[in-house]
């Protein structure tokens, strides 16, 4: 039996579902490879991590006008480990909107919830524990029994939830994402793409600001435990303020993160790291010649769009599908480079 959530998230997808058609670049050939005929993933697999040289797919995009200041192999199927909390976090924010969550409800910790492998907080069966513990437990700690107390409340099972994260995630435009579970625990079937997170979180920034800020905690403490935030590279990279880490070995080292400087924000996706160092220098190097350029833009007066050169499109939606009318934000490539 559906949860009220479920139900009235089935409902608003199923109402939404035509109008939402959001395109993700003009690589036809690609999204065909990455879906069936009727619009399944195929059975396709992210290319394996190699451990002694890194296997990037990374994209940057100026978050005010959408365009992609630098991207390598941007659909390439991934998979996103830990950067699938960010869905889960989005459904929560959304749910904490409409008043079907509330931070101080007590939500009660499962034998599935409390089983989950690491990260966690170690939970146990029975217990209770506050749905804004549970978010920063998630944000910080990547807390996988934590995440799954959430997804059991909103969907029911974590099943269900994986579906309707999947129904959101193709309604946000994130056309090659399938997701089999809340917390991003190894599973074949689970894959992503730099692209689709990028709009993920855009999606997070724009459509939930007034909890987009939990992203910058350092940490937070549970139960006498401080639990610091994964992603050291917030305390070390001027202006960035969120979003998320990631890492099963099947994807390497993971990361989403925006960061703000003379009032451009930038959104940065990286997969496939060979360690979590290796993964922030390489996120930081594409940051500072993003910035550098936009920078360059400014002084020189350039135009966002030159006449006369290619551009290439993403869509990513301004507002949340199902509450609002659809008015898509264009993500261009300023030289037509994908």
């Amino acid at each position: 039996m559906l949860s009220p959530f479920a139900a009235e998230a089935a409902h608003k997808n199923r109402r939404s579902a035509h109008k939402v058609a959001h395109k993700v670049g003009k690589s036809h050939k690609i999204q065909k490879a990455a879906h069936g005929k009727r619009g399944r993933v195929a059975k396709r697999q992210p290319p394996p991590v190699d451990r002694q040289s890194a296997n990037y797919a990374d994209l940057i995009i100026e978050a005010r006008t959408g365009r992609i200041l630098h991207s390598t192999d941007p659909d390439e199927l991934r998979h996103p480990a830990s950067l699938t909390k960010m869905m889960t976090l989005y459904l929560a924010f959304q749910a904490l909107k409409t008043g079907q969550l509330h931070l101080n409800q007590m939500l009660t910790v499962s034998h599935n919830a409390a089983s989950q492998e690491p990260s966690k907080l170690g939970l146990r069966p029975g217990q209770q524990i506050r749905v804004e513990d549970a978010l920063l437990g998630l944000v910080t700690k990547s807390a996988n029994d934590a995440t799954v107390v959430v997804a059991e409340a909103l969907g029911g099972s974590e099943e269900q939830f994986a579906r309707i994260m999947t129904n959101r995630a193709r309604a946000l435009g994130m056309k090659s994402t399938v997701f089999r579970n809340p917390s991003g625990l190894p599973n074949a079937e689970q894959v992503t793409t730099a692209r689709d997170m990028a709009i993920l979180g855009y999606a997070l920034i724009y459509h939930h600001p007034q909890f987009y800020p939990y992203f910058s905690r350092e940490g937070f403490t549970y139960a006498g435990i401080r639990h610091n935030n994964h992603n050291h590279l917030m305390s070390r990279y001027r202006g960035m303020d969120g979003i998320k880490t990631g890492y099963i070995r099947a994807s390497g080292f993971n990361l989403v993160a925006s960061t703000v400087r003379e009032q451009t924000r930038l959104i940065g996706v990286v997969f496939g790291g060979r360690s979590a160092v290796s993964r922030d220098n390489k996120m930081a190097s594409l940051l500072d010649q993003a910035f550098a350029r936009v920078h360059q833009e400014k002084l020189n007066r350039v135009a966002e769009t030159e006449e006369g050169s290619a551009v290439n499109y993403v869509m990513v939606p301004s507002q949340i599908p199902g509450f609002g009318p659809e008015q898509p934000v264009t993500v261009a490539s300023h030289n037509g480079n994908m």
